[in-house]
């Protein structure tokens, strides 16, 4: 798979019913620019309102994936989202002019077919990985239902149900880089036990539900006024039941039905927004426990999010020193706030600051409480910012870098005298036309200072 992002070469349009609202929809899902993420655009409505395909936005998990925000939702996203994030898309905009996807027969068949025959192009924009370190857990031991994630340098699913039923028995299925997702596991329908429709249609699901797009495991013996009430409630003559199936006399594949909870936990797991390299063995997995893992893993981005990805070791030469910081940069004191920078790379930079009682700005900053003023920790980390944009032009010191734009910017923590600050930026999308927007974060230690998104300009210097 590229290491890039990338969208479909062109847009492809579905029409079908909702599996449960039964209403017609048409769903066209169109290229998007890098860094846009998978994105459904309700164009019946009024201004037509988007929902990111994202685990934040995940409100129901019944019978399927739904999400919503502002009041605006979107069902059953999970065969759409499992054939796009799969097969390689990173970046779509998904028009859809009703509140639930088409559930097509039951599979992500047409999805994939279409996708695949389509193609993709390459983005200039690298993918998000989550590189997993250690191992995680998600359970709900009442309903035997377990998902586990373990460290690896690729992404692989290994996957197990049980339903204590003698006509599924056990079944397992696997999902490896490399494998034919479109011709392995995206022609894998849906299912539901017979003893489930009742109640669905009683809670007003599945009202698009048919026996062409469903399997239907029938475990106990049907007499013949439960088939004749099952031809009026799927308005067909000839209901039979074959092998433990109403009505699906040949399954595409003998574990079928493991193989669709595979093709579900891929979609639902797209709803993560980046991709993972680590290997996972869920046993019994639904919709409910996908999304909540996702959930957990984002907590877990996140919580790691707060802390410094490199580590600085004052024994070793800096890649800079002051003086080559001075050489670079314009600042000068009081005003050059970056002693040291330890790393740099085509799209990162991490340096220090020795914040010490003898600052200027102490003295009146407070005098009986001395803090670092949160605008010189911002500055800071501009500059550092700026070290790692003048690293792309040849002349670094006939440059410089103006500040265009600030965002975000939160402080969670007091710098004070005898506090080193470690500074880490990275660059969010490539330098366009001398623009650069960078991701800047402030540590003392592991804890996070302030964080920053900015916007600079490279400037000749006159």
């Amino acid at each position: 798979m590229s290491t890039k992002q990338q969208t479909l070469k062109a847009p492809i349009s579905f029409s079908g019913k909702g599996l449960h609202t039964g209403v017609r929809v048409t769903m066209t899902i169109k290229p998007a620019a890098e860094d846009h993420g998978i994105v459904f655009r309700r164009i019946d409505l009024e201004g037509a309102p988007t929902v990111p395909a994202l685990c934040e936005y995940v409100v129901d998990t019944s019978r399927g994936t739904t999400v919503e925000k502002d009041g605006v939702r979107v069902a059953t996203i999970e065969h759409v989202m499992s054939a796009l994030w799969t097969l390689g898309v990173d970046n779509a905009e998904i028009d859809i002019d009703a509140a639930e996807t088409p559930i097509m027969d039951g599979s992500a068949k047409e999805y994939a077919e279409r996708i695949v025959e389509t193609g993709l192009t390459d983005q200039d924009s690298e993918r998000r990985y989550y590189h997993v370190t250690e191992k995680m857990v998600y359970t709900i031991p009442e309903k035997g239902v377990a998902i586990i994630i373990y460290p690896d340098d690729e992404f692989s699913v290994s996957l197990h149900v049980d339903y204590n039923s003698k006509i599924i028995g056990n079944q397992y299925a696997t999902f490896v880089p490399g494998d034919n997702y479109a011709g392995k596991i995206a022609p894998c329908r849906t299912f539901v036990f017979l003893h489930e429709l009742e109640p669905l249609m009683k809670m007003n699901l599945i009202k698009g539900g048919d026996l062409d797009n469903a399997i239907v495991v029938v475990e106990n013996p049907v007499s013949d006024e439960q088939l004749e009430h099952l031809k009026q409630v799927f308005d067909k003559q000839d209901i039979r039941i074959t092998g433990g199936y109403l009505n699906n006399l040949e399954l595409r594949f003998n574990n079928e039905l493991a193989r669709h909870k595979l093709l579900d936990l891929l979609g639902d797991f797209a709803l993560l927004g980046m991709r993972i390299k680590g290997r996972v063995w869920a046993t019994r997995p639904g919709h409910f426990a996908n999304t909540q893992f996702m959930q957990q893993l984002k907590q877990t981005i996140r919580r790691e999010g707060e802390k410094p990805r490199y580590k600085y070791d004052c024994r070793k030469p800096p890649l800079y020193d002051i003086n080559a910081i001075r050489r670079m940069l314009p600042h000068r004191p009081p005003f050059l706030l970056v002693d040291r920078i330890f790393h740099m790379d085509a799209v990162s930079v991490a340096g220090i600051k020795n914040v010490t009682m003898n600052e200027p700005f102490f003295v009146g900053h407070f005098p009986e409480e001395p803090v670092m003023p949160g605008v010189l920790i911002v500055e800071a980390m501009a500059q550092c910012c700026g070290i790692l944009v003048l690293g792309t032009v040849p002349d670094p010191e006939n440059y410089s870098t103006y500040f265009m734009k600030i965002d975000g910017v939160k402080f969670k923590r007091k710098v004070i005298p005898g506090d080193t600050l470690q500074f880490e930026m990275h660059l969010l999308e490539p330098i366009r036309r001398g623009v650069a927007v960078c991701e800047g974060k402030a540590f003392v230690g592991e804890t996070l200072a302030c964080e920053a998104v900015m916007m600079a300009q490279i400037a000749k210097r006159k």
